[in-house]
């Protein structure tokens, strides 16, 4: 291979490592929810009209979902596991399937997508993959706190 072939393939290289890092980074990570944009009052409306109620509970979460995505079945699993000792903590499951235009409409990406609101109807975080389990704990309990 010639020099400039070997300085492509390490180009490559590294563009690929750089993306699985910032890809890795990102997966599951606790974002605020977007300002700029963004209408708030029509996000809340959707995910009402999928069965939220968040003045019924401290925090809301909607988490959308497929029947093939693992990770999902693991969030349903934590967030069950979470409501157990958080009576304030309500979840609302949504197959995304099922649901094409509020997928669109949310712009979900990918499953599971988690939608946090607090009791005023306001979305307080959006995580989109895998949700970190320090981090999702950390947000319900800021909300909810854990019973004792």
């Amino acid at each position: 291979m010639d020099p400039i072939g070997i300085a492509v393939l390490v180009a490559a290289l590294a563009v690929a490592a750089v993306a699985a890092w910032w890809l890795r980074t990102r997966d599951g990570a606790l974002r605020s929810p977007a300002t700029g944009g963004t209408d708030v009052d029509a996000t809340t409306a959707v995910l009402e009209r999928l069965g939220a109620r968040p003045g019924d509970a401290d925090l809301t979460v909607v988490q959308f979902s497929t029947a093939f995505c693992g990770p999902c079945r693991a969030a349903k699993a934590r967030l069950a596991q979470l409501q157990t000792s958080r009576p304030g903590l309500a979840v609302v499951q949504v197959d995304a399937e099922s649901h094409l235009d509020e997928v669109r409409e949310l712009d979900v990406r990918r499953t599971p997508t988690l939608f946090f609101l607090d009791r005023s109807g306001a979305v307080v975080g959006r995580s989109s993959g895998a949700p970190r389990a320090d981090e999702l704990t950390a947000l319900v309990d800021a909300h909810v706190g854990a019973s004792r």
